[in-house]
């Protein structure tokens, strides 16, 4: 947090950024309505949010992406017109995507120039650009091999790129989209610095974010929004998790759902020896091996990309494997004819893919179909050999809406046209509807908003109290910690350790989840 002297000083400052009266509609969807804010000067602002609140639409109109249809942008005072990225950059804007806009196979100063270059000749700009990076990886502890190509960096390093192209081109006002979402907890650390030596250097910070814990670790202030509207800006020091969720929400939601000691029963899953060599010949999985026990959840932490999918796709019949993987003792086929999704289901295993729309829903197709997806051959949903019972699955579908509380409850309402939420609920339905031995469950509240995110965690646990083993893999720590009985963390297709949530933190399970094993960790 800022001093009480610097708070003093920003308050009689012109603010860094005022939008007045912003509103933006696409089509009948009022993305933005009369929306107000200052910023000021040396601060760090958070803006919170369920999806679909417009926190991105407004970023976007104040980076020239989109045009507000009313309102005004003031700039130090000044009013700004921002037609356009371009003039974004002029007005000293600049923005970090959530997905990095880098060109792998270009250096770090390359990535930079780009765009910026000064005239034909590409070797003045080369030079300015070096000595620049130098002074500026100085200043923020922006350190990076200049010429390092940008596909060889650790993410952590491809964000410090993104920082650095927008200092380069004079920001002072920097917008971060979700800037922790792919970030290991020390990764999140170090941007944290960053952001406070940016500020301490008198930089101007907009975060958007849906981590309460970040907001309240880095922010001077937050504004809240719900619905397109600013429902209100508080000063951090002033607030707390809750009252922030309940601000984006409109009601008291619970951060972290209650549950009670595990109690774990008969082994439900046992794998030995994984391994997963892809088509380009990588090995993805490299010998895992872990127990699951019914009654209890197995998280497995990890950044993405480190073979968690790779582990979900085997279990679940997506993919090829070597090893051996058994349910309740018996067997199940890694590489024939019967590894696919409905042996898989035969088995009692139900699985809740990490992305949900190209794995989990066909969205042009209506609730009521998606929710028999995988389960469409079993008896209770045919007439006849011939011939599905609609009229039975559209009744089934509405059922399980009220159950999981999908809004709106419309079975004939194409997937496509449910939030994130409400489709994650579907298919969630789907899977623990069918009381599955084994839940496979990937990302579970990914784009997901708050309250929901609630409702999924008691559903999970729920089915875990019910006897079921859960295979979670998530990577938000916060949720690893809170829903799991056990964590096994990954790395480069290794288990690096198991740690119980009573007895680790979030620091050892970073430096394991960085490749730091045992001991060390």
């Amino acid at each position: 947090m800022g001093s009480d002297m610097q708070t003093g000083r920003q308050e009689t400052a012109a603010p860094a950024i005022e939008l007045k009266g912003i509103s933006k509609a696409f089509g009948p969807v009022q993305a933005n309505k009369d929306i107000s804010i200052r910023v000021m000067p040396g601060t760090i602002h958070g803006i919170i949010g369920e999806n679909g609140a417009g926190k991105s639409t407004l970023m976007s109109i104040l980076y020239g992406f989109y045009k507000a249809d009313a309102g005004e942008i003031v700039i130090h005072g000044r009013p700004t017109q921002i037609p356009d990225s371009q003039a974004a950059i002029r007005a000293g804007i600049g923005m970090v995507f959530q997905h990095f806009k880098l060109v792998p196979n270009f250096t770090v100063l390359e990535n930079v120039i780009l765009g910026a270059e000064e005239g034909a000749l590409l070797r003045p700009s080369l030079a300015k650009a070096r000595k620049a990076l130098r002074q500026l990886a100085e200043d923020y502890e922006l350190d990076v091999d200049p010429d390092e190509t940008v596909e060889n960096l650790s993410v952590g390093h491809q964000q410090r790129v993104e920082i650095l192209k927008a200092l380069y081109r004079q920001a002072d006002i920097l917008i971060l989209d979700e800037p922790t979402g792919v970030l290991t907890p020390a990764e999140a650390d170090h941007l944290f610095r960053i952001l406070a030596n940016l500020r301490a250097q008198g930089k101007t910070i907009i975060m958007i974010t849906h981590k309460l814990r970040e907001i309240m670790e880095i922010t001077d202030t937050v504004s809240v929004m719900r619905r397109g509207e600013m429902t209100a800006t508080v000063k951090t020091a002033e607030t707390s998790p809750e009252a922030l969720a309940e601000l984006m929400v409109g009601r008291k939601v619970l951060l972290h759902v209650p549950k009670s000691p595990a109690r774990p029963g008969e082994t439900v899953l046992e794998i030995e020896n994984l391994r997963v060599i892809d088509a380009d010949k990588v090995a993805r999985l490299k010998g895992i091996s872990l127990q699951i026990r019914a009654g209890e959840i197995l998280g497995i932490a990890g950044v993405a990309g480190n073979g968690q999918s790779q582990l979900l796709e085997v279990l679940g019949g997506y993919a090829r494997a070597t090893g051996r993987v058994a349910i309740r003792g018996e067997e199940i086929d890694l590489t024939g004819r019967h590894s696919d999704g409905q042996s898989r289901r035969a088995r009692g295993i139900a699985h809740v893919p990490e992305d949900r729309h190209h794995h989990g829903l066909i969205l042009d197709f209506a609730a009521w179909e998606n929710m028999v997806f995988g389960y469409h051959t079993r008896p209770e949903y045919q007439k006849n050999p011939l011939m599905m019972d609609n009229a039975g699955i559209v009744a089934m579908t509405e059922g399980a809406m009220e159950r999981f509380d999908v809004r709106p409850p419309i079975p004939d309402l194409p997937a496509k046209s449910f939030s994130g939420g409400n489709q994650q609920k579907i298919v969630l339905a789907r899977e623990i509807e069918r009381n599955p031995v084994l839940l496979l469950v990937g990302q579970p509240t990914r784009g997901v908003d708050i309250g929901a995110i609630e409702f999924i965690h008691k559903r999970i646990i729920a089915l875990r109290d019910a006897g079921a083993a859960v295979l979670l893999v998530s990577v938000e720590l916060d949720e690893i910690m809170s829903l799991s009985d056990r964590i096994a963390v990954m790395f480069d297709g290794q288990i690096m350790g198991e740690r119980l949530p009573a007895e680790t933190n979030e620091r050892e399970l970073g430096l394991l989840m960085a490749g730091v094993a045992g001991e060390a960790a």
